[in-house]
């Protein structure tokens, strides 16, 4: 057993030691503030509650009002925008709440649903979960679960098992979501079950009380749904919209699987790109020859771009180098690609329109300052995830206590055991989405089972010297018309292959021999195993500092960045069950399905890799200050394959900027401006701030009057920090014009940079790796979140370079221009000329969610943020901010007694 094993389960001894459930008198819910060092701050919009009965649901359709705390916390929210900059710490109380344990104020309602637990509401509608026992607590967050989300985990269990559409309606977007993650995880029940029963080696223990956790939970929501059966005002109102007035089944352990899934899939999850990556390869090649072609590929695929900006500082971490001379590179023989299918929920439901659910391509924000760079001598953090906006949220807030638990915080419900963003009693913690690589692609020879040459549409792979049938799985689901959906009665299969090197994609020829390609993730089958690290994070006893908060955040198999705090330190570590390659494997590539090029120690019956030792992760201690927005982790860290975006522009760099500003001349940061920092970033438009300045380099003063009045509007937009903001509130951002002439102009400057020399089918496939622009409306999406994807990097390096200013990791050529100054000029010119004649209605007309508004064609509409209704009742629509969704502010003055 290794040294992360001895230490991990020396950490969860504590919690293979608790007593069985009491059923005595219900305990004493604890007082606010006990156990808590304080100097925690948090918000949620719109509002803790999620549920409405049909009475609600009248009065509010009837004379708009809202069930208590369903947009509470809305304001807080929105108003920081125009609050910031210039805070203060007496000012944060307006937007974000007090969170230390307990119920400020006193408490609103307080009951107990079992005999082992009481539940506090308090004046926000934040149940607070005090149990006698472990046993309590856990039934105790799944009874509150149901109480604020009993319709959402419902909708959330569906998805999960791609039955979406047959659950809330046959919307072409639900049926495509549900495409989507039948393709990712498509798990029978019989999988799902094993999940729950399954215990990694090494971790029996654990498993048992995570297992018996989950059954706690279940039960809880189980009894809300009885008692919800029986009583009217307790069942959501929109069961009876869907057909179904009697409410839900009832739930089980296996629907918390789907929903983990659900999670893990679109969070937690990267790589899989290898075969359009290579696609793009062969386009390359293909147009500039062998040798060139591969230079330019490098130049987008930006694998290890030292300009990239990494949260990480002065360190390298090295994760998957390039072998010099790679083997079992597995490139499809031009034109024989067939039954390509990619479909991924976690890089392409963004894209559709309309969904049911959409969110961002990664998630969150974070800033964190050390004790010896803050005015009090205590480490600053402003950060928290940002997962889209719906209506209820797909985050819920608790706080839970119980011998051996103390967290307050959020979580997703349906998989909401443990808070898995939030505080302890002197510690908090966050992260962001890191979207390492997780995911590869094999090249699984075919085979004919009756001896001879296999056709390339054989239903049989070649596994370890075996011929073996492919695995076929088939998800089946019909919808008819409901209140909510009426789209008319239909049906759909999704059809996927399956083989132990993972699921199939497509099929082509390999050197003239017939493949699948196959989509292998470290944790597939192993959805709920992170459950383990989140559970520790819960745990006074175990979380006593930064290395113990690094080894717990260890345990976690799905790919994000892990930030603490506490009174005297900061700690950041990247988790995830990176896999062991073979040392002369291209991570860039697809490789070929042989045993020599499967990863190290891989059990390919349970899907199990070893768990990387903390020494192998990106990680730090007390750095001066940490910034991430899912950039590069660290120096050395390579892309993954999906991602061709670290480069040397990235959305981080705004809050970089902010802490620097609040660093200067020796000076140290308090809160308040750590948050004016954040607020500073989440309106900055990244290609005004970031390539913008290098574009008017390059065009000078035009001798067009058109063009040159163009220039002066967008050089004022960028002195004024090219913000997209309405300071004063009147339906129009400060800069508009500006604004205009840049969202018209993107598209047609980077055709003029870069199409000439790439031409338009190299074009296209480098923007099918990484979209032109990740603009605010999210191609009618309204997630808030921005800049997330894009070709700032690119048109920067090249701009500079063509300028002869010093750049590292040079391209293999300038661009723009073809390397030629005037020519580059005349392009940028031409571009920008052909925007102006592009007028506000083509680039801000026809929006659904705007014209549902009745603001069709306004600039800052399009920009604005949607609660996505995941039941009846709606919110208004949001002026954008760039922030995360749930959003923790802290400064801890002292440690708590343990």
């Amino acid at each position: 057993m290794g040294r992360t094993r001895v230490v991990a389960c020396a950490l969860i001894a504590a919690a293979c030691a608790l007593p069985a459930a009491a059923q005595g008198a219900p305990p004493v819910p604890q007082p606010y503030g006990n156990n808590d060092a304080g100097g925690f701050r948090d918000v949620l919009p719109p509002g803790a509650n999620g549920r409405d009965n049909w009475l609600q649901l009248a009065q509010f359709f009837s004379t708009g009002k809202r069930p208590p705390h369903n947009d509470d916390q809305l304001a807080m929210y929105r108003d920081l925008l125009y609050a910031s900059p210039g805070l203060t710490a007496a000012k944060l109380r307006r937007y974000y709440k007090d969170s230390r344990f307990g119920a400020l104020g006193g408490a609103e309602r307080t009951y107990s649903p079992r005999g082992d637990v009481t539940i506090v509401r308090d004046h926000f509608g934040v149940p607070h979960v005090n149990g006698a026992t472990r046993d309590g607590a856990m039934f105790g967050i799944g009874y509150a679960t149901a109480e604020d989300r009993l319709f959402f985990i419902d909708v959330l269990r569906h998805v999960g098992r791609a039955q979406l559409a047959q659950f809330a309606g046959g919307n072409p977007s639900n049926v495509l979501l549900d495409r989507e993650i039948w393709h990712t995880a498509p798990y029978t029940e019989a999988d799902l079950q094993r999940q729950v029963d399954q215990v990694r080696p090494g971790f029996v223990k654990a498993a048992n009380r995570l297992r018996r956790d989950l059954q706690n939970y279940v039960e809880g929501i189980d009894q809300y749904i009885d008692e919800a059966r029986l009583d009217p005002f307790k069942m959501p109102a929109e069961y009876a919209a869907i057909g179904q007035p009697q409410g839900p089944t009832d739930w089980n352990p296996r629907d918390s699987v789907a929903v983990a899934t659900l999670v893990g899939a679109i969070f937690g999850a990267g790589g899989g790109g290898e075969l359009p990556s290579a696609l793009a390869l062969e386009d390359a090649r293909a147009r500039f020859g062998k040798r060139a072609g591969t230079r330019v590929w490098r130049d987008f695929r930006s694998a290890n771009d030292p300009e990239a900006p990494t949260t990480i500082r002065g360190r390298r971490f090295t994760y998957e180098p390039t072998p010099r001379h790679p083997r079992g590179v597995a490139l499809p023989d031009p034109g024989s690609l067939k039954d390509y299918v990619n479909l991924d929920a976690s890089t392409t439901n963004t894209r559709a329109a309309a969904q049911l659910l959409a969110f961002p391509a990664a998630m969150s924000n974070a800033l964190v300052v050390s004790a010896r760079r803050s005015a009090s001598g205590h480490p600053l953090a402003v950060f928290g995830p940002q997962v889209a906006y719906f209506a209820p949220e797909i985050l819920m807030e608790q706080d839970v206590h119980a011998p051996g638990i103390d967290a307050r915080g959020a979580a997703f419900p349906g998989a909401n055991l443990y808070v898995s963003l939030g505080h302890g009693r002197d510690y908090a913690w966050s992260a962001t989405s890191a979207g390492q690589d997780l995911t590869d692609t094999f090249a699984v020879p075919l085979c004919n089972p009756n001896g001879g040459a296999a056709s390339i549409d054989s239903g049989y792979y070649l596994f370890r010297g075996r011929c073996l049938k492919i695995e076929v799985r088939q998800r089946k689901e019909s919808w008819k018309p409901n209140a909510g959906d009426q789209t008319p009665p239909g049906s759909a299969t999704f059809t996927t292959e399956l083989t132990p090197l993972g699921i199939v994609t497509a099929r082509a020829r390999v050197h003239g021999r017939p493949v699948i390609y196959t989509k292998l993730r470290s944790t597939y089958l192993h959805e709920p195993d992170s459950g383990l690290g989140l559970s520790l994070f819960n745990q006074p006893g175990t979380i006593r500092g930064p290395a113990d908060f690094q080894r717990a955040a260890s345990l976690i198999g799905y790919a994000f960045n892990w930030f603490y705090v506490d009174s005297r330190h900061t700690a950041y570590l990247n988790s995830g069950a990176n896999p062991i390659r073979a040392p002369d494997v291209n991570p860039d590539l697809p490789v070929m399905g042989k045993r020599r090029f499967e990863w190290r120690g891989w059990n390919p019956t349970t899907n199990v890799t070893p768990i990387p030792p903390v020494s192998s992760h990106p990680r730090a201690i007390d750095q001066a200050w940490m910034t991430s927005w899912n950039n590069k982790q660290a120096l050395g860290v390579r892309a993954s394959d999906s991602n061709w975006g670290y480069g040397p522009v990235y959305r981080s760099q705004p809050l970089d900027a902010g802490i620097r500003r609040g660093l200067r001349h020796g000076r140290k940061l308090t809160l308040p401006k750590v948050v004016d920092a954040m607020e500073a970033a989440a309106t900055v438009d990244l290609r005004g701030a970031e390539v913008l300045p290098w574009a008017l380099k390059v065009l000078g003063r035009p001798k067009d009057r058109a063009v040159r009045a163009a220039v002066g509007k967008l050089r004022a937009w960028l002195r004024s920090g090219a913000h997209r903001i309405d300071r004063n509130r009147d339906g129009t951002y400060e800069r508009a014009d500006a604004v205009r002439i840049m969202d018209a102009w993107w598209p047609r400057w980077l055709r003029a940079e870069f199409q000439p020399a790439l031409g338009k089918h190299l074009f296209a496939a480098i923007d099918g790796m990484n979209e032109l622009v990740n603009a605010p409306n999210n191609s009618g999406q309204h997630l808030g979140s921005a800049w997330q994807a894009g070709w700032y990097g690119y048109a920067q390096k090249d701009l500079r370079t063509l300028l002869g200013r010093h750049v590292r990791g040079r391209y293999s050529r300038v661009y723009c221009g073809r390397g030629r100054l005037k020519g580059c000029r005349a392009a940028l010119a031409a571009s920008l000329k052909a925007a102006l004649s592009v007028p506000a209605s083509a680039l801000y007309s026809g929006d659904t969610v705007c014209r549902n508004a009745g603001q069709d064609g306004s600039q800052t509409c399009f920009d604005s943020i949607f609660f996505r209704p995941l039941g009846a009742i709606t919110q208004p629509l949001l002026p954008w901010q760039n922030r995360p969704t749930y959003q923790q502010a802290v400064e801890i003055p002292r440690r708590a007694p343990r």
